[in-house]
């Protein structure tokens, strides 16, 4: 039987790693020269975070610096072959990583406050345009429209939230 603490603990961990797991595999696969090596190692990444796990700090940060040591302790395994990277190749793309999710963040943050200024018709049919499976000809089809004239409402729709993003970001950068 599971006591209500260590429930709690587990739930915690899982909504972590659920918020961090696309950044986190993204991570890793950078630093890896193939898919299922960097698969391998997520996986030891997991079992190591989950047997590690505190409710303090910031997760992401800890996660990326255990996946560090996991992949370069993978790759210590595997120093004759020479497909591997060395070390500091590693620290070189890990550090790079870091810097590109930080990048990736600030941008979706920008993006999705860029969306919320949209007229909420505008909006929709943006999120629509770009769900999974949507098809443009049937989507213009219920709006009236020619998917011609969709496609160019869409564009002039991402112009705007191009020049939101980069202006958003520019701010940012500034304060």
């Amino acid at each position: 039987m599971i006591s209500p603490e260590d429930r709690q603990q587990h739930d915690s961990f899982l909504r972590l790693y659920a918020e961090h797991e696309a950044a986190l595999h993204a991570f890793v696969r950078v630093m890896l020269p193939g898919r299922a090596e960097a698969s391998e190692v997520l996986q030891n990444v997991i079992v190591v975070l989950w047997q590690k796990y505190e409710t303090a700090g910031d997760f992401k940060k800890w996660a990326f610096g255990v996946a560090r040591l996991e992949v370069l302790k993978f790759l210590q395994s595997r120093k004759r072959d020479r497909h591997v990277f060395d070390g500091d190749l590693v620290n070189q793309l890990a550090d790079r990583a870091v810097l590109l999710d930080r990048r990736h963040s600030v941008e979706r943050d920008a993006l999705e406050g860029c969306l919320q200024k949209l007229p909420d018709g505008q909006r929709d049919l943006v999120l629509q345009a770009y769900a999974k499976g949507c098809s443009m000809d049937e989507l213009a089809a219920a709006r009236g429209q020619t998917p011609m004239s969709l496609y160019k409402f869409l564009h002039r729709t991402r112009q705007i939230l191009l020049e939101c993003v980069q202006k958003t970001i520019a701010r940012s950068e500034l304060a």
